[in-house]
């Protein structure tokens, strides 16, 4: 007996396709950053956005160079350099010199990324290995923070911005301190208007925390973000600062001001979500999540520096290929053995 027509259907893997590439999640996270780096052009001035522009030369050119002749135009079309350099360069103090914001973006993608073997092979987020890199080569001009100058000195640009490589680069104007190195050094608190509109000096992108939240509710609308991460960061970041607060409140900040100060946002929505360098399950990204959360009040309370976000994320990064292995699922029979 034959069938008139064929009921089954066999098909190769993958069987299952979505709409969302690669492109577009990076086209949307680029959205969602759009306010927040309006807020620090507003903020910084024409040197941020020279900074910004350098840092994201150093990637783009650092992935054309080294990608097959065939293959550069697709992987500059991905848009993956593009968000790294622009992640690494509202990391960056708005008045560093622009030769040293693209080496670190050339350091970004080509120890961050290539030389892991490419797109979804690295280990590290490589806008966070950019600026280790940078920390690491350069730390007086990585902590050197320049006041906020306003929308009527926007076109006034530090000396130092436009620096020849490898020379000396002088300041211009009074450094100011940031809010967490005010806080660790001499104890005093910023206001919470201040850290939720940006109104601050530090790092470009780092300042308007209201406008980072617009931006991460942007992906969960879009199903880019994963809220498990964010909410563990922030969740067990507050919690532990909390506990440290009660035991001494003059010398430990509270939980509004760990969220809202430094680099705590920026990192908790935008660079510890980086699907390649987190967990793949559920309970590995909480594990992952309240291990940064944890670290960054530890590196704050009792390190040398006064942030620490970029160590807490890089260390757990380091630590996700033995996350997933010990928080994978049991496989459909196995496991069990038999009497």
């Amino acid at each position: 007996m034959k069938l008139r027509e064929n009921r089954l259907q066999l098909q190769a893997a993958p069987l299952l396709q979505q709409s969302m590439t690669t492109g577009q999640t990076m086209r949307d996270v680029l959205l969602a950053l759009l306010p927040a780096t309006l807020a620090g052009l507003w903020y910084f001035g024409l040197g941020a956005l020279l900074v910004l522009f350098a840092s994201i030369a150093g990637a783009m050119l650092t992935e054309w160079l080294f990608s097959p002749v065939d293959k550069r135009a697709e992987r500059l079309n991905d848009q993956t350099a593009l968000l790294t350099g622009l992640l690494l360069g509202l990391t960056l103090p708005p008045a560093l010199p622009m030769w040293m914001a693209f080496i670190g973006g050339a350091v970004a993608i080509g120890l961050g990324k290539l030389i892991w073997g490419g797109m979804g092979q690295n280990l590290f987020n490589p806008a966070l290995v950019g600026r280790a890199f940078l920390l690491a080569t350069f730390p007086i001009a990585m902590t050197t923070w320049s006041p906020q100058s306003g929308p009527a000195e926007f076109f006034q640009i530090d000396a130092s911005v436009l620096a020849a490589p490898f020379m000396h680069s002088g300041y211009d104007g009074v450094t100011a301190a940031t809010p967490l190195g005010s806080m660790k050094f001499e104890h005093q608190s910023t206001g919470l208007w201040a850290l939720v509109s940006g109104n601050t000096s530090g790092c470009i992108g780092e300042t308007s925390g209201l406008l980072l939240l617009l931006g991460a509710f942007y992906l969960l609308l879009r199903r880019d973000l994963d809220w498990r991460i964010p909410t563990g960061i922030l969740g067990s970041a507050a919690l532990f600062s909390t506990v440290l607060y009660f035991v001494n409140s003059a010398h430990y900040p509270g939980p509004l001001f760990t969220i809202f100060s430094g680099g705590m946002l920026l990192g908790a929505l935008f660079m510890a979500t980086d699907p390649v360098t987190s967990p793949l399950t559920p309970r590995g990204t909480w594990i992952f999540a309240v291990g940064i959360g944890v670290l960054v009040v530890l590196i704050r309370a009792y390190g040398g520096f006064p942030e620490g976000v970029m160590y807490a994320i890089l260390l757990m990064n380091a630590a996700t290929p033995l996350i997933d292995r010990y928080t994978q699922p049991r496989v459909f029979g196995k496991g069990i053995k038999n009497p």
